[in-house]
């Protein structure tokens, strides 16, 4: 028998999709409430994923689906201004290398950024919560302890699972779908702490006009999409990155080449790692100093794109040296240390 829950009926707007149609902003956000709160058949819900992954979504449709769950996410009661803080979370999906983004995080939070890191476990088993978990923070801390460590350390880690809890209705039709759906381009525009500053890295160039423009919707003032002419949704030490950079009401498109910047270029098989342990002692010997390699340009690349949106810089090149300061002054480690301590003080 039909749940009689799953009163909403999304057979009109299936239609309008089947014939190439796009939605609404009223339609998208009455779509993807009824979704979210358990009214949609799930047959109907693969179908219009299904649908709407055919194409790149339209910056309404984006934009109404982030607010719809920007309004149901478990909130970090923080005192802090979202308008201060920074995320680096990206959409996932391209190669994976060890997780730069979470290493990028905590030499930007060693600048004195605010960083509300949102992440999710990996496909590849390597994510940035298996290697935060695996350098020793507790990820499953409550909105309660994270505020503490934003407060106390100026870094959090905000894992996906326990902050949005409305997704639970389109969590099992996502798994049963063998490609990514719009839901893939939603994470990094629901932070839980509402960091307004971003550095998103995007598995395709297709998507990343979108994801600025749906920012700038959303109300950001400083953000970069970027994605790495070789595949990467991080900018490479390997190929020049395309980067969509949002500062004060206008996008402009620009290129960001390692030599341009007084690195030099490596193969992308230098910055890999073999496995969950790998990524997790190359983070770690990043942040402690130990490591002087292309891994450790590659993080001093993306902090430095995070410092400067994070303000603390004027140019990438400040930003790369502000960059390097925060690891060989060992304010990095410490910071990671910081926030180890502080995320398994539950209770204290």
């Amino acid at each position: 028998m039909r749940d009689q829950q799953k009163c909403y009926d999304a057979s009109p707007l299936l239609r309008s999709l089947q014939s190439g149609q796009t939605l609404t902003a009223i339609d998208a956000k009455d779509l993807f409430e009824a979704m979210m709160s358990g009214s949609v058949d799930e047959i109907q819900i693969a179908g219009v994923l299904s649908l709407m992954s055919t194409r790149v979504p339209t910056v309404d449709e984006l934009t109404a689906a982030a607010t719809v769950m920007r309004n149901l996410v478990t909130r970090i009661p923080t005192h802090l201004s979202g308008s201060n803080m920074l995320d680096t979370a990206g959409t996932g999906g391209a190669p994976k290398t060890f997780n730069v983004s979470t290493a990028a995080a905590i030499v930007a939070a060693a600048c004195d950024i605010p960083v509300a890191k949102h992440g999710n476990r990996s496909r590849t088993g390597r994510g940035s919560a298996e290697v935060l978990s695996g350098l020793g923070v507790n990820v499953d801390a409550p909105p309660e302890v994270q505020a503490r460590c934003l407060d106390e350390t100026g870094v959090c880690f905000c894992f996906a699972i326990h902050h949005h809890p409305a997704t639970r209705f389109v969590v099992p039709i996502r798994q049963s779908l063998t490609f990514p759906t719009i839901f893939n381009l939603l994470g990094p525009l629901t932070n839980p702490a509402g960091a307004s500053k971003q550095l998103l890295g995007v598995w395709d160039t297709r998507y990343a006009q979108l994801m600025a423009h749906t920012l700038l919707e959303l109300g950001s003032d400083h953000a970069m999409v970027v994605h790495s002419e070789d595949g990467l949704d991080e900018i490479s030490i390997s190929a020049p990155t395309r980067v969509w950079h949002l500062q004060n009401g206008t996008i402009n498109e620009e290129i960001i080449n390692p030599e341009d910047l007084g690195f030099t270029q490596h193969p992308i098989a230098s910055v890999t790692a073999n496995d969950l342990q790998h990524a997790t002692d190359l983070i770690l010997n990043i942040l402690n100093g130990t490591d002087q390699g292309p891994c450790r340009d590659m993080v001093l690349l993306n902090a430095a794109a995070a410092i400067l949106i994070g303000g603390k810089a004027e140019s990438m090149r400040g930003a790369v040296e502000k960059a390097k300061q925060a690891i060989e002054s060992g304010a990095a480690i410490e910071r990671l240390e910081q926030l180890c301590r502080v995320s398994n003080a539950v209770g204290t």
